[in-house]
């Protein structure tokens, strides 16, 4: 992969996408148990001893999953001492949207692979995203905080792809962008043919993420494009993303902190700018919180 001078057609930039993330998926990819765990959640005839069953498997994940769950984060009442008091107190799918989480730290790894990137920004950006999407998600009555934890911690998941698979056109990408001025996205296009949002919704596919998260992930830079019904947690996730570089939290990208967001993109989830400003003030305490549950070291 490398720069030209000609801009890719839709077929060339999807080839460029598969090939990425069938790489990708020979280096880095998710525990078979999570992914046993997404497809048991997606039958609808699994129930609660089904998915203890699979989660008691592999007793690490439990034990993070346990942690997750008794957390301030989630602020349960009590102390929840297993899998299947949790799936009753949260649902199936809460469980297995903290099974994802649990299970992605360990691909955010890497460490500095360029002079403005390092992997462990990118993961404290996920983490802070993650959180502002919980609160606008609590914020705007839209419900799901746990769906709007996890669309926020994966929507940048598309550069883990880019580090992967084509890490010296990545890096480029990097330095073209910080030299030119210019956004990543378009730096990413010229360097690699195709953007991070397009590289994580493709590997959001592979993985049989729900569709939910192939837009968070393939639109959160433009999230009114999306289809009208998956507009609320794209947009969430784009003033996730406003908030984060407003307040500073890891690697920033595409986000000027200084325009406020757009008042389509606030009507989509019913809130104005004084509540994100309350959102603002509740993150560091919020964002301290997360990082003591979904830490790096998973």
């Amino acid at each position: 992969m490398t720069t030209s001078t000609t801009t890719p057609g839709p077929a060339e930039i999807q080839k460029t996408v598969e090939t990425a993330v069938k790489e990708i998926s020979h280096i880095a990819t998710l525990p078979e148990v999570t992914m046993k765990i997404i497809k048991l959640v997606e039958d609808p005839e699994s129930t609660a001893q089904d998915l203890n069953q699979v989660i008691s498997s592999d007793p690490a994940l439990g034990a993070r999953i346990l942690k997750v769950v008794n957390s301030a984060f989630y602020g349960l009442p009590g102390q929840i001492g297993s899998i299947n008091r949790a799936v009753v107190l949260l649902g199936l799918n809460a469980v297995k949207n903290i099974a994802i989480a649990a299970s992605l730290s360990k691909l955010f790894r890497g460490g500095k692979i360029a002079a403005n990137f390092d992997a462990r920004d990118l993961w404290k950006h996920a983490i802070a995203c993650a959180t502002a999407t919980k609160l606008l998600a609590e914020k705007s009555g839209l419900g799901l905080p746990d769906e709007a934890f996890l669309a926020g911690l994966i929507h940048d998941i598309g550069i883990m792809v880019e580090i992967q698979a084509c890490r010296t056109d990545f890096v480029t990408a990097l330095e073209k962008a910080e030299q030119n001025g210019q956004p990543l996205r378009a730096a990413e296009f010229a360097c690699i043919g195709a953007t991070h949002e397009q590289f994580g919704a493709g590997l959001c596919r592979m993985w049989k993420f729900p569709v939910a998260f192939q837009f968070v992930t393939g639109f959160h830079h433009h999230p009114m494009d999306a289809a009208e019904k998956q507009r609320p947690l794209v947009c969430m996730v784009f003033l996730a993303d406003y908030i984060v570089a407003k307040l500073d939290m890891g690697f920033a990208h595409e986000c000027d902190p200084t325009q406020p967001p757009a008042a389509d993109v606030l009507a989509v989830v019913g809130l104005d700018e004084a509540a994100i400003d309350e959102i603002c003030a509740a993150m560091p305490k919020a964002v301290e919180e997360a990082q003591g549950v979904f830490n790096a070291a998973g």
